[in-house]
């Protein structure tokens, strides 16, 4: 059997994945999703592949020779994307780890490298295999060469090329010089296609013919346009032909596959935050792990005393939980691990297989809870919410938490995405920890803990009060280090206990009305389904993208948008764009929402309710969102979208639990705007809301230089686009689509408002330059985010780290923010009788359950907490209070002390 070479077209299949792959970045903001992808195929062909040889090719920056044969050859191409840039040097540091050749020269592309290996190859008696999406690259297919298709995973060989060209590999340069290439400018003749050309080559073999033949062409047209395209022709064959004689070395051996440098990989997957990448390399290469340990079960009397006593006269100790479920809400206490000295743990069995404990559950919980109470003996652990919450349920209060290493590894790095113990062991430690599966295992298979015998649980759970303690010594130290203490001890360490008290409580709502809604979603699903049926005049499946590809693009003829590794895109963007095309994809969108709303929330929600409570238990998680904000998940109440009618029709079923008590909403005021005002002290925002005006209105009446009264709703909707949109960087081609207005009238527009507000841009290139020289950016309250790739360059034209840095100054502060008024709010209705829970946080708002007799008073306490939760420069912070029978359903309240 042939040895086998894959060389891999390195810019084609990096534009491939930068353009299918979404916006992502390292933990220092720099962008990776190219980098992310190039790697996910690396891998995959290292893999799946497993080639002898493994080699890429990549275009050298500069002209090439065909630009002396064109000089508009690939005029036409497009700069390189600015996100795009920072990565093609990670990617080259990848392929120098792995150990994979690179091929380059100035003055030839990389399809000329593809070329000449595949040529050369023969001789080698190797089969070589070119990973590309360049159809230049076609010529090259032979017997012992042909096309990989990453994406599809296909292989193109002889046969495949006649039966989509009609042509043999032979003729591809002839037909291509016919037929041009618009991506790199290469001209053809003009107005011969894919079908004439491959006619034509079918029948004479070879342009050269073609133009000998010339006469006996009988269609007038088709010959007219050959012998005014002849020239073109010729020079277009010049272009698309490759080069194949670039001397390559004699010794292929260099290019082998070979073991990659594991700890480089690792320390670059690290940078780039590619956790599973890393997890691969290490089973290649397990590192080594020098832990030592002894994990003691305690399951008798005398073991237990002992341990309580200790735990009785400690400061501090680690702590976690063994339970039932991973929903702390359903979960029962299976057992306690506790660490006091690094390499020593304790795990307390109390539940487990028939026979194998012989301690108490309610016994062992009353005896720690004087322990696990008491605010003077510190507790250590990782997602200690978590815990705090399990306890709840056995009505004993967690307190003394003084360090969880998940909230403390968030702060110093926000650009992680994950922060679980497993990878913090790892990341901090060199250690790779007992998985949860190993004892549980997994799919259908898994098992609760409690049948898990306490021999086996014991290692797992004194490991994980272990770990947690021994990251603590770690991470405890760095947050002083980078300044953020302060952060940690006043704001996020507290909000621990105001967040395990909120998903404690849930929330009710209303199954009746989910249940009309359920209906009434259902019978407007299927007239849409009947309206699409009328509209492509024939029945499909609404739910297959395939389906619908062929619908919309070889039935009804409508334009491709963009495209997937799949084919032409389906996604709602390009629906918009086509909507005024063809009503069907109007109605795709409207159906697709629809039915998301109906699967996601309205028949979901009944279904999530706990078997006790009745009441919804949402999470709310700390260390997800890098800019410091809070999410929710299970369910994810954030995305109940509120500016469509059907989104807030959901929220009309969130309810207080008693008929005698209605829910209240505190929304905080534009509270980003307020925040961009104070931070570039711009004179006529801060006015305009020291007035309480509107700002949309204000800012259309100064950048259409017309007066306050003579704002129309349009002006007014431009501007409020401006507001938000120019705080992250929108690009008038952003502004354009979202306003539908031509790019032109929108960059004239963001001008204005620059001129008119000349403070903010000075604001953001302030954020700017002392991101570039810092390497992060820092909220109100010192929140610190990583920030790598601001350029050097001026002008308005944002890249994903500008954007992002922009973003998180003003997102993170309004973060910071709305903590500190929740700590606040917490503390008064622990310490005040309010008759009052606090029950939701999303984004800017706060939702109350409150006794109907003791709205006033809350309104009063909730408006004076988050109004002066910060002192701005001159910019009054508002709270904007409703109070109802639901979460819809809410009037605003005005007259009540405290409030204006």
């Amino acid at each position: 059997m042939a040895e086998r070479l894959y060389i891999v077209d390195a810019h084609s299949l990096i534009y491939q994945v930068f353009h299918a792959i979404s916006d992502m970045t390292a933990p220092d903001g720099t962008p990776t999703n190219a980098v992310f992808g190039f790697v996910r195929d690396i891998q995959f062909l290292r893999k799946e592949k497993n080639p002898d040889y493994l080699v890429c090719a990549f275009d050298a920056s500069g002209e090439t020779f065909r630009h002396e044969i064109y000089t508009d050859y690939k005029a036409n191409r497009s700069e390189m994307p600015t996100d795009l840039r920072p990565q093609i040097g990670v990617i080259r540091e990848v392929l120098g780890a792995y150990g994979i050749p690179v091929l380059s020269e100035k003055g030839l592309e990389a399809d000329d490298f593809l070329a000449s290996v595949a040529v050369q190859a023969a001789g080698k008696q190797i089969e070589v295999f070119i990973c590309t999406a360049d159809k230049d690259a076609r010529q090259l297919i032979s017997d012992h060469a042909f096309l990989y298709d990453l994406r599809r995973h296909r292989t193109l060989d002889r046969d495949a090329l006649e039966k989509d060209w009609g042509v043999r590999p032979e003729q591809v340069v002839d037909y291509q010089a016919m037929v041009g290439d618009s991506t790199d400018n290469v001209p053809g003749i003009a107005g011969v296609g894919p079908k004439t050309a491959s006619q034509l080559l079918q029948k004479y073999g070879t342009l050269d013919a073609i133009f000998e033949h010339l006469d006996e062409i009988p269609q007038k047209g088709v010959r007219l346009k050959l012998a005014k395209g002849k020239q073109s022709a010729l020079l277009s064959r010049e272009l698309v032909r490759l080069k194949t004689d670039i001397p390559l070395p004699d010794d292929w051996s260099q290019w082998r596959l070979t073991e990659p440098d594991h700890e480089a990989l690792l320390d670059l997957f690290a940078k780039c935050g590619f956790h599973r990448f890393a997890d691969d390399i290490r089973a290649e290469k397990p590192t080594v792990d020098t832990w030592e340990a002894n994990y003691v079960a305690v399951t008798r009397e005398s073991e237990l005393a002992g341990l309580l006593k200790r735990l009785a006269e400690a400061t501090r100790f680690s702590f976690d939980l063994e339970t039932t479920s991973v929903t702390p809400t359903e979960a029962e206490i299976v057992g306690y691990a506790i660490a006091f000295d690094s390499g020593e743990a304790f795990y307390v069995a109390v539940r487990g297989p028939e026979g194998d404990t012989e301690l108490d559950p309610d016994d062992v919980l009353e005896r720690m809870r004087p322990i696990l109470e008491n605010p003077e003996i510190q507790k250590v652990g990782q997602n200690l919410k978590y815990d705090m919450i399990v306890l709840m349920a056995a009505d004993v209060a967690l307190r003394g938490v003084a360090f969880d290493t998940m909230i403390a590894s968030y702060l110093l790095e926000p650009g992680e995405r994950n922060h679980n113990l497993d990878e913090l062991s790892q990341r901090y430690l060199n250690h790779t920890t007992i998985k949860i599966s190993e004892l549980i295992g997994k799919g259908k298979s898994q098992k609760s803990m409690l049948e898990v015998p306490v021999g086996e649980v014991a290692p797992y759970a004194g490991e994980d009060a272990d770990v947690a303690l021994r990251l603590t010594e770690i991470l405890e130290p760095r947050l002083g280090e980078e300044k953020l203490e302060k952060l940690y001890t006043d704001l996020e360490c507290p909000l621990i206990d105001v967040l395990a008290t909120m998903e404690h409580h849930g929330i009710a709502i209303d199954a009746s009305r989910l249940e009309q809604l359920s209906e009434e979603f259902a019978s407007r699903i299927e007239t849409i389904r009947a309206q699409a049926f009328e509209a492509s005049d024939e029945e499909f499946n609404l739910d297959s993208p395939l389906q619908l590809r062929r619908i919309l693009f070889e039935k009804l003829g409508l334009p491709v948008v963009k495209r997937t590794k799949t084919g032409p895109s389906t996604d709602e963007e390009v629906l918009e764009t086509l909507a005024e095309k063809h009503p069907l994809c109007a109605l795709i969108v409207e159906y697709r929402g629809l039915a998301k709303l109906k699967s996601t929330y309205v028949d979901a929600l009944p279904q999530m309710r706990h078997p006790q409570t009745g009441r919804v238990h949402c999470s709310f998680n700390q260390t997800v969102a890098a800019t410091g904000r809070l999410s929710s998940s299970d369910p994810n109440l954030q995305n109940i979208p509120i500016r469509t009618e059907d989104g807030r029709k959901i929220r009309q079923a969130f309810v207080p639990g008693a008929k005698e008590q209605a829910l209240l909403s505190a929304d905080y005021s534009q509270i980003e705007l307020r925040l961009l005002a104070d931070f570039s002290e711009d004179e006529n925002l801060i006015r305009a809301f020291a007035e309480d005006q509107d700002i949309h209105a204000v800012v259309a009446a100064q950048i259409e230089s017309v007066s306050l009264e003579d704002v129309t709703k349009e002006m007014r909707r431009r501007a409020k686009a401006v507001n938000f949109g120019i705080m992250y960087g929108q690009s008038p081609y952003g502004l354009a689509k979202q306003l539908k207005i031509d790019q032109e009238e929108a960059a004239e527009f963001i001008d204005a408002y620059f001129d008119r507000y000349p403070t903010i841009e000075t604001f953001m290139t302030g954020v700017l330059e002392f991101a570039r020289q810092n390497g992060y950016v820092t909220t109100i309250l010192g929140r610190r985010r990583p920030i790598n790739g601001i350029k050097r360059t001026t002008g308005r034209s944002r890249n994903l780290p500008e954007r992002t840095a922009i973003n998180t100054v003003i997102q993170g502060s309004a973060a910071d923010l709305i903590k500190r008024a929740m700590l606040s709010i917490h503390r008064r209705l622990e310490s005040e009788d309010f008759g009052a829970r606090l029950l939701l946080q999303i984004h800017d708002e706060l939702l109350f359950e409150v006794d109907a007799d003791r709205v006033d008073p809350l309104a009063a306490m909730v408006n004076e907490e988050m109004s002066q939760a910060l002192q701005l420069k001159g910019v009054p912070l508002k709270v904007d209070i409703g109070v109802g029978p639901n979460w819809l359903d809410l009037e605003p309240i005005g007259e009540v002390v405290g409030l204006s």
